[in-house]
């Protein structure tokens, strides 16, 4: 108990700060604004440290990429299975809210305005700007100094994959640069750690203000959003991955699944982190009948590169914010919009406590085009669903192990 108290703490903490704030910003109302610098400097630290963070996040993933023991069918078969997935997912995510307001509020385009004041936002004109124009000033800038911004994140996220790729391609020669890039790494990490130490009171002072500014019913939507995306979770546990089971391995894989899941489940819900769990994880894998290599690959790289509870997360903060600020979704083009960028954003998700999907979280804001002051909505939306996501990221790898076995070794691979 002691343990799962100390792993779940922070999350806690944050928990009881946004209550706190919602409480204050009801009895308090628009007095509660007096609160608001304080979540600003909480945005800003986060605004400051995003830059680097992605930069040397992306890079040095790129530069641990390493051939697995197996052949290439292996790691092919493993994309593919992540991709059928990672797809079923999100379309369920998406099915879960579109007919679900997360949010009922009337005030959606008075939010986003003072949202995008606070912020310091000036919305560029682009009327004029052919599609192609602007898919290059997406993916490309025509100055090094303006990848340092956080309006051109697609850009910095591009040339950071390239980095590690060149990093990879120069060898043994690189590895200088390779070890300061690491050694940076953590160090930006470290600094995330001290930023979230913050984050209660920041946080807290942050809700105050917004609910009251804009009334309970943003509270209201939190709640509503836990509930729905806890139910969301727990149905996806237990018949989505049974069906996966069962096309690994029909009764049997069924049974091997059910019977050997709950540590790796526990472990998931006790650390509230993928990464803590990888060694339980490829344990539970191997018992159910994976063998060692799928096993030992398949697991690390869904931690990084697969995570079902984190793509549903992610529609599911979309559709908080296209509730929020009323954002139409008449086309089909706008739907599939939506799916593309919680894929993407799956991918930027790291594999650790509360504070890991900021990156991810700021890349939601910027293809959805809305104010990077939105940061913290979609900050306490990670925070509220953190335990039954990452219970699905966790066992989504234990059944994908499954799923590469049966096609990489055969229907008897369970025997």
């Amino acid at each position: 108990m002691k343990n799962i108290f100390t792993n779940y703490k922070s999350t806690l903490i944050l928990l009881a700060a946004i209550i706190v704030g919602a409480i204050v910003g009801i009895i308090f109302q628009e007095k509660a604004a007096i609160l608001q610098p304080f979540g600003d400097i909480f945005i800003n630290l986060l605004l400051v440290i995003i830059i680097p963070l992605i930069f040397l996040t992306i890079t040095t993933s790129i530069t641990k990429m390493k051939t697995p023991k197996r052949l290439s069918k292996i790691i092919v078969t493993i994309i593919g299975v992540f991709i059928v997935t990672s797809i079923i997912a999100v379309l369920i995510g998406f099915a879960s809210t579109y007919f679900v307001k997360l949010v009922n509020t009337e005030e959606g385009e008075v939010i986003k305005q003072s949202l995008e004041t606070e912020s310091g936002e000036e919305m560029t004109e682009t009327e004029d700007m052919t599609i192609l124009e602007r898919t290059v000033n997406l993916l490309t800038v025509n100055d090094f100094t303006k990848l340092l911004s956080k309006d051109n994140i697609i850009a910095l996220l591009i040339f950071s994959v390239m980095c590690g790729i060149a990093v990879n391609m120069a060898g043994e020669k690189a590895k200088p640069v390779k070890d300061l890039l690491e050694s940076a790494n953590i160090v930006v990490e470290n600094i995330v750690k001290i930023i979230m130490y913050y984050a209660p009171i920041g946080l807290g002072c942050y809700f105050a203000a917004l609910v009251g500014s804009f009334g309970a019913s943003i509270a209201v939507g939190y709640l509503q959003t836990f509930i729905i995306y806890t139910i969301v979770a727990v149905a996806f546990y237990f018949i989505i991955y049974t069906i996966y089971a069962w096309v690994a391995g029909g009764k049997k894989g069924i049974q091997r699944f059910w019977k050997n899941i709950v540590p790796a489940t526990v472990t998931s819900l006790a650390t509230c982190s993928s990464a803590a769990s990888i060694p339980i994880n490829i344990e539970c894998s191997k018992k159910m009948g994976v063998s060692e290599d799928i096993a030992e690959t398949t697991i690390p790289l869904g931690t990084s590169f697969h995570k079902d509870g984190s793509i549903i997360g992610s529609v599911f903060k979309i559709m908080f914010l296209v509730c929020l600020f009323g954002t139409s979704l008449a086309t089909a083009g706008d739907v599939m919009g939506i799916l593309g960028i919680a894929l993407l954003a799956n991918l930027l998700v790291t594999a650790v406590p509360i504070g890991g999907g900021t990156i991810s979280e700021m890349l939601i804001i910027t293809m959805m085009g809305y104010p990077v002051a939105a940061l913290p909505i979609l900050t306490m939306i990670a925070t509220i669903i953190d335990a039954p996501a990452t219970m699905l990221n966790v066992t989504g790898d234990t059944v994908s192990s499954m799923l590469v076995a049966r096609i990489v070794d055969g229907k008897d691979w369970i025997k």
